[in-house]
């Protein structure tokens, strides 16, 4: 039970071909929410292709407590929590994904939190069986290089799953307007007095994730490129340590060929050495590629989402 009824609450929920799970989402909330007097619904339709919006509307009919924004086509699920960060209104807000893996009963705990005077309370969603073996090894891996990498720490497990004060609300509307959005680095880095609670997924209710192995890819490569330059860095040490032993190594040859006159025929290692070194700038110059590319998408400015329809 929340301790104060008199604070608006809203629920952010980005959606995208969710059509056979909309209903069973609203009634899995209503059961949390009929505990809290003051709260706003919030769906983000992010140009989904099926019944997804329909389902929407029609729930809407029922209760005016829910709104939704329509997208013109798929503009990703960060951008549409952006969305649902920009219109919401409320004294906090609570994002959510639509396929009922985020348990409803935990907005209550996240609730009470809040009302500790915590800031943001976010979720760290435990290890489970639900995903492939394959996509629990990529997250790993993901965050492990992130924190190396990055001087912003983002725990392993976390979610999209969260509670918002309007104060955090407010800094990542007006100050926070980058093109590459990842959430789950810009919140540990913008601070504020936060917490973190754990929970267990539930496998997914209807239909398939949207997030494929190239979509994950994409994420974690905005998530790195998006918290630091050491990628750009380690170039220039790579660069450096392979500079110094080709150096030391033609010293070598070349003391060895004057004062013991030996040739070296070799050209199996140097094949292998001229890929190797190929490979090796190859790989740097997309790491640069991918910098100047975000570069290039900061500069045109363009929305994040465009609205085709709404109900606010």
């Amino acid at each position: 039970m929340v301790k104060s009824s008199s604070y608006k609450i809203c629920i952010v929920i980005p959606c995208y071909n969710e059509e056979e799970n909309i209903k069973p989402l609203y009634k899995s909330l209503m059961e949390t929410l009929k505990q809290i007097p003051h709260y706003k619904i919030l769906f983000i339709d992010d140009g989904s292709t099926d019944g997804t919006l329909d389902m929407i509307k029609e729930l809407q009919l029922k209760n005016r407590k829910i709104g939704y924004l329509s997208f013109s086509k798929n503009f990703g699920h960060q951008n549409a929590l952006k969305a649902g960060f920009d219109h919401a209104q409320g004294d906090c807000v609570i994002s959510m994904d639509a396929d009922l893996q985020h348990p409803a009963e935990l907005i209550i705990k996240m609730i009470n939190l809040w009302e500790e005077n915590y800031d943001i309370v976010y979720t760290i969603r435990e290890d489970d069986q639900i995903s492939s073996r394959f996509k629990r090894k990529m997250a790993t891996l993901f965050y492990a290089i992130l924190n190396i990498l990055s001087d912003t720490k983002v725990e392993f497990g976390t979610a999209d799953f969260r509670l918002l004060d309007r104060k955090v609300i407010d800094v990542l509307k007006n100050n926070l307007n980058e093109y590459y959005l990842f959430y789950r680095g810009l919140l540990p880095w913008i601070g504020f007095t936060q917490i973190g609670i754990r929970y267990k997924a539930q496998p997914r209710f209807a239909g398939k994730s949207k997030y494929t192995c190239a979509k994950m890819f994409n994420f974690a490569t905005h998530g790195i490129t998006g918290f630091t330059i050491k990628p750009l860095r380690m170039a220039i040490y790579c660069g450096l340590v392979v500079s110094m032993i080709a150096f030391l190594y033609g010293g070598w040859a070349v003391y060895q060929h004057l004062i013991f006159h030996r040739t070296f025929p070799g050209w199996t290692s140097l094949l292998i050495s001229i890929l190797f070194l190929g490979g090796i700038q190859i790989l740097f110059i997309g790491v640069l590629g991918e910098y100047l590319g975000k570069m290039f998408f900061e500069i045109k400015k363009r929305p994040h989402y465009i609205i085709k329809e709404k109900s606010l």
